[in-house]
């Protein structure tokens, strides 16, 4: 496949106590590596996008190009529990030079393929330009199905530009959806009306897109997520990361303000992960370069770890 490189045995390393107990696991002794893009019959497909040029575009920081790798180094370590010996890395998609459309493209074709020999996939981004790749290669993957895209962000990510961004991933589906005359079935968490124009939330509105507020999220985020679950098939989680306040993750292009707490997120995510209907989720943004102490890259590989674990 072109772009796509293998991870480096660098990367999964750990603390081996092993000689505690014959289940005293770890991820990286656990995690099924691969010398070559082979999707199985099962199990979860974690793949990288080392890809920043849609933040660039959108005039945002760079860095999130640099993001696989460290998230993958934040999880190794973390403790193997019911569910984790499902990862199997698959590697990583790169951009050459400023050619997004074509990492996008090779991102896409890798999902598709992963869904359909009967794998999940999470994907470690770069930027939200991601979700524009993975979310079509799920739409590819299950053209007859009512696919429901939820978006745990602070932004809407509907811009209008004359290039895609990582501002422009969702507006890109809405059209793909369009094309293909089927529903556009976008829901948004966590969004700030503050970080958003008036002429993006009026794009939200006219796209019927279920927003719950920042402010609203405590009260309104599970039962808003109920009717997103019921009239879907199958659900893509994307989760900017962003989306959480700035003390917690300070180690992304635009930290958020306000933004929600992991713990109340984590109440959504695993609402998502044990609904059944989970094929596909991403965790966008995070850039290294603004990390204290690893604190983010961490928090980070929590998530992945907890969707891993809940995925039913």
């Amino acid at each position: 496949m072109t772009l796509w490189r293998p991870v480096s045995e660098q990367v999964w390393q750990g603390r081996d106590d092993s000689a505690e107990a014959s289940n005293a696991k770890r991820i990286f002794q656990t995690i099924q590596q691969q010398a070559q893009f082979a999707p199985a019959s099962s199990g979860i497909a974690l793949l990288g996008f080392a890809c920043d040029e849609g933040v660039k575009r959108n005039h945002g920081r760079p860095g999130a190009a640099q993001a696989p790798d460290v998230l993958r180094k934040a999880l190794a370590n973390m403790a193997s529990h019911q569910g984790h010996e499902q990862l199997a890395d698959l590697g990583t998609i790169e951009v050459e030079g400023d050619g997004l459309e074509a990492a996008q493209r090779a991102l896409s074709d890798a999902v598709t393929a992963c869904q359909r020999s009967g794998m999940h996939t999470l994907v470690f981004g770069g930027g939200h330009e991601t979700a524009w790749a993975h979310g079509r290669g799920i739409l590819d993957a299950f053209p007859h199905e009512r696919v429901a895209i939820i978006n745990l962000d602070a932004h809407l990510d509907l811009r209008k530009a004359e290039c895609a961004t990582s501002g422009t991933p969702f507006r890109q589906l809405a059209h793909y959806c369009a094309e293909q005359s089927r529903a556009f079935q976008y829901a948004c968490f966590g969004v700030s009306r503050a970080a958003n124009t008036q002429a993006l939330w009026n794009e939200a509105e006219r796209l019927n897109v279920t927003l719950v507020e920042d402010l609203h999220f405590r009260r309104d985020a599970l039962s808003a997520l109920e009717e997103v679950l019921a009239g879907a098939d199958s659900v893509y989680l994307t989760i900017d990361l962003d989306v959480l306040p700035a003390g917690e993750m300070p180690a992304v292009s635009a930290p958020a303000a306000l933004g929600i707490p992991a713990l109340d997120l984590l109440s959504v995510i695993e609402r998502i992960c044990r609904s059944g209907k989970l094929r596909a989720a991403d965790l966008v943004e995070f850039n290294p370069h603004y990390d204290q102490d690893g604190q983010g890259a961490k928090l980070a590989a929590r998530l992945a770890w907890q969707i891993a674990h809940w995925w039913a």
